[in-house]
């Protein structure tokens, strides 16, 4: 990949905006907002329930279905307490955590900048850094004690992991191969921020690819350019976008080498996806505190090895928040008004083809049924005949559908339609026998161009 760090240009719209418009027009609401609220935590309206379907969708399809050699497992979100002693969360799964003496914020060591509280803005007065343990406690059984505690499961990696012998000789893979996961997470964050960002509950898309340890660097750089080429085919900006390799200082305890796919926010970079060489540690862990071996027969070599695992893992939420910011985008027309859009591309986009009659005309609504009827097997629709439909393309605008189909007075005579798209607001009558092919054609040509694995340097 190409050096970003210099041609980076960063995410315009700014988090107010983007927190605004998601409430507003249904991507996202404060959980019990009623009751004023729970900190960090959110429910997905109509419209974040469609983007995050299909965030979902495009992940698996790329990671499991279009490849051979990833399957994909559910496991539960509460287990085995061992699971977490032998992946090291109980021991080390900790945040340094102070706080201040001035206004009893409590913040995370790590993330004070200029020994400045960033609540109330007071230097050098806070408490000694003492660690906290992340993980969601909880008791399983009618009475509550040290025996019953399990926890909420921090990441979905450990059940890939402990599932690693049923899923190889299920399936009879050979190295390498990569089991594929996604689902909700849950970590007890000192502090969170930036809406959706950082939260305590928050949904994972991983996978992790199993490797012989000679080859694992050699995978590690292939995944690095394909976890790349997966964002660039959502939609979002190149220029928004870089990969940054770890530091030595920066690696985790079980952590070879780790790179992270980082956005240029309009708070500063920040990290999207993360993909970590975990080496054999995991497995070594398990094998370990389980007293079952969790090797692979190499039939060519008639050996046992530990397989060195690489590990993309992406986070649902803040993918989602990284689109909305990504496809924000405001334009003056002409006569000096504003229009608001989101860019969305087309496969990614809640609405894919809102169907909008003129008016609500009793000689027009069955025949925009219809078609909307004709449209509803073959693309994400929205019927909407609320208001003007000045008003109603804008609404749709703000929303990131890329095409509009009108119907109309002609309608009824010439059996065609208007359809509008949204990035150049140009339109174009079409028969009503040819539009579903005209549309398939249009969103087709709407979808971003993908650089060939190749093409990417890293």
């Amino acid at each position: 990949m190409t050096d970003r760090t210099e041609t980076a240009s960063e995410i315009k719209a700014d988090l107010e905006t983007i927190t605004s418009l998601a409430k507003r027009r249904g991507f996202v609401f404060p959980s019990a907002e009623i009751y004023g609220g729970f900190e960090a935590t959110y429910d997905y309206g109509p419209l974040g329930v469609e983007l995050r379907r299909n965030i979902r969708d495009l992940w698996w399809r790329s990671m499991v279905h279009q490849r051979q050699d990833v399957v994909g497992i559910e496991a539960a979100i509460v287990t085995n307490p061992r699971v977490w002693e032998a992946s090291g969360h109980v021991e080390v799964f900790h945040d340094p955590m102070v706080d201040c003496l001035k206004c009893q914020a409590r913040l995370r060591a790590d993330h004070i900048e200029d020994n400045t509280c960033p609540n109330c803005g007071t230097v050098g007065q806070f408490t000694e850094p003492r660690n906290f343990n992340m993980m969601l406690r909880t008791n399983i059984g009618p009475v509550e004690s040290s025996e019953s505690a399990a926890y909420l499961r921090p990441e979905t990696a450990q059940g890939m992991f402990v599932n690693f012998e049923n899923v190889q000789q299920t399936t009879r893979r050979r190295l390498p191969f990569g089991i594929a996961q996604i689902g909700k997470s849950f970590r007890n964050e000192i502090t969170v921020k930036q809406f959706i960002f950082r939260t305590r509950e928050f949904e994972q898309m991983e996978m992790e690819y199993f490797c012989h340890p000679d080859e694992s660097l050699d995978w590690h750089a292939y995944w690095k350019k394909e976890r790349l080429r997966f964002h660039y085919s959502l939609g979002i900006r190149p220029q928004h976008l870089r990969l940054r390799d770890h530091t030595p200082e920066e690696l985790s305890h079980y952590s070879k080498a780790t790179a992270d796919i980082e956005v240029h926010y309009p708070w500063g970079w920040g990290e999207l996806e993360g993909i970590a060489h975990r080496g054999d540690f995991d497995l070594t862990q398990h094998s370990k505190f389980s007293g079952k071996t969790l090797t692979y027969f190499d039939p060519e070599t008639n050996e046992h090895v530990v397989p060195h695992v690489v590990e993309p893992a992406l986070g649902l939420d803040r993918t989602m928040l990284t689109l909305m910011m990504d496809a924000y985008d405001e334009e003056t027309l002409e006569g000096g008004e504003t229009r608001t859009v989101l860019r969305f591309a087309p496969h990614v986009a809640p609405v894919a083809v809102a169907i909008l009659p003129l008016s609500r005309n009793e000689k027009l609504v069955p025949t925009a049924r219809q078609v909307w009827e004709q449209l509803g097997p073959h693309f994400r629709t929205q019927y909407d005949d609320a208001q003007s439909i000045g008003r109603r393309y804008r609404r749709q605008d703000e929303i990131g559908t890329p095409l509009c189909v009108t119907v109309d007075f002609d309608t009824l005579d010439d059996q065609a339609v208007t359809i509008r798209d949204r990035d150049t607001m140009q339109q174009e009558r079409v028969p009503l026998t040819g539009l579903v092919t005209a549309l398939t054609t249009r969103l087709e040509a709407l979808r971003p161009a993908v650089p060939s694995h190749d093409e990417i340097a890293v």
